[in-house]
C-alpha cells in the first residue's frame, strides 16, 4: 500500500514539474514575439520618420527652386490677344499661292469647303468697331482677299474677273444684318482707315494688283507686312519702272492719288519705300494695267 502511495506522489510530481516547464516554454515564445513585435513597430516607425524627413526634405527643396526660379513677365500694358483668327486663310494662302503670289484656283475650289467656313466665321464676327485700328485692318485686308478668291472660284473659270459681270458690285456676303460688296470693304471701310498701303494688301485677282502674300494678315506683324508688300510692288518692275528722273508706275498711283498724298507729294511717299532717291521733279507716266487672272 505504501509503494502505492508512494508511486502515485511520483506521478503527481512529475506531472506539475511538466506542467510548469510547459508553462515557463510558452511564457518564453510570447516574450520571444512581444519582443519581435516591438522591433518591427520600431522598425516601421523609423521607415516612417525617414519618408516624413524625405517628404519634407523635397517638398523646401521644391520651395527653394521656386524662389530661385523667376515668373514669367507680365504682358506689356495694354496688350491682349486677337479677337479674331486667321489661321484657317493662312492655311489655305499656304497651300494654293505661290511665293511670286500666283493663285492656283483649281486647288482652291478643291478646298472651297474650307474657305467657306472662313468666311462663314468673318461674316459672324462681333464687335469689331471695338477692335483696335490694327485688327480691324488685318480683317479687312484678310476678308477682301478671301472674298475676291471665293467671286473668283464660282465663276471659274474665267480668263479675267472683268470677265464676271459686275464683280465688284455683287453683294454676295451677309456680315450681321448687312450685305456686303468687294466695292463696300474697299472703299467704305479700309480706305476710310486712312492707310494707304492696303492698296498693296488687297489683291482684285489680276497681274497687274500686287501679289496676293501666302500668309495671312494679323494685327501683330501688320506693319511689317504692309510695309514688305509696299516695298515688293515698288521693286517689281512688272508693275513698276523707278529709277531718279523717270516714273512708270502702276495706275493704282493714279486712281487712288489722294490716299498717297495726305502727308505730303506721291513722290514723298514713293521714297519712303524705294531705294532710288526721286527727284521731286521727276517725270511721271503710268503703265498699262493686265487684268488677267493672277494664276
Amino acid at each position: 500500500m505504501k509503494q502505492l502511495l508512494t508511486l502515485a506522489l511520483l506521478v503527481l510530481f512529475c506531472a506539475c514539474k511538466s506542467t510548469k516547464q510547459t508553462t515557463s516554454n510558452t511564457q518564453i515564445v510570447t516574450n520571444t514575439i512581444k519582443k519581435e513585435a516591438i522591433a518591427e513597430a520600431e522598425s516601421k516607425k523609423d521607415i516612417v520618420n525617414t519618408v516624413k524627413k524625405d517628404t519634407l526634405s523635397s517638398h523646401t527643396e521644391t520651395i527653394k527652386l521656386t524662389e530661385k526660379t523667376p515668373l514669367p513677365p507680365l504682358p506689356p500694358k495694354g496688350t491682349k490677344t486677337e479677337n479674331f483668327s486667321h489661321q484657317r486663310w493662312n492655311k489655305l494662302l499656304q497651300k494654293h499661292v505661290s511665293i511670286s503670289g500666283n493663285v492656283d484656283y483649281k486647288k482652291f475650289r478643291e478646298d472651297k469647303t474650307t474657305l467657306a467656313i472662313y468666311i462663314d466665321a468673318l461674316t459672324h464676327a462681333e464687335t469689331i468697331e471695338d477692335w483696335s485700328k490694327e485688327e480691324k485692318l488685318a480683317f479687312w485686308i484678310n476678308a477682301y482677299n478671301a472674298l475676291t478668291i471665293d467671286l473668283i472660284i464660282k465663276n471659274y473659270p474665267v480668263k479675267s474677273i472683268k470677265d464676271i459681270k459686275n464683280p465688284w458690285e455683287q453683294r454676295l456676303w451677309q456680315f450681321g444684318d448687312k450685305w456686303y460688296n468687294l466695292e463696300d470693304i474697299e472703299h467704305k471701310i479700309l480706305r476710310k482707315m486712312d492707310e494707304p498701303r492696303i492698296h498693296f494688301a488687297i489683291v482684285c485677282a489680276s497681274y497687274s494688283c500686287p501679289k496676293l502674300q501666302n500668309t495671312a494678315f494679323t494685327a501683330d506683324n501688320l506693319e511689317q507686312q504692309l510695309t514688305l508688300a509696299t516695298q515688293e510692288f515698288l521693286s517689281d518692275t512688272n508693275r513698276n519702272e523707278i529709277s531718279k528722273n523717270t516714273l512708270k508706275l502702276s495706275k493704282i498711283f493714279r486712281w487712288f492719288s489722294k490716299d498717297f498724298e495726305q502727308n505730303g507729294s506721291l513722290i514723298d511717299f514713293l521714297n519712303k519705300y524705294t531705294e532710288v532717291t526721286i527727284s521731286a521733279k521727276s517725270k511721271i507716266s503710268y503703265k498699262d494695267y493686265n487684268w488677267d487672272l493672277n494664276d
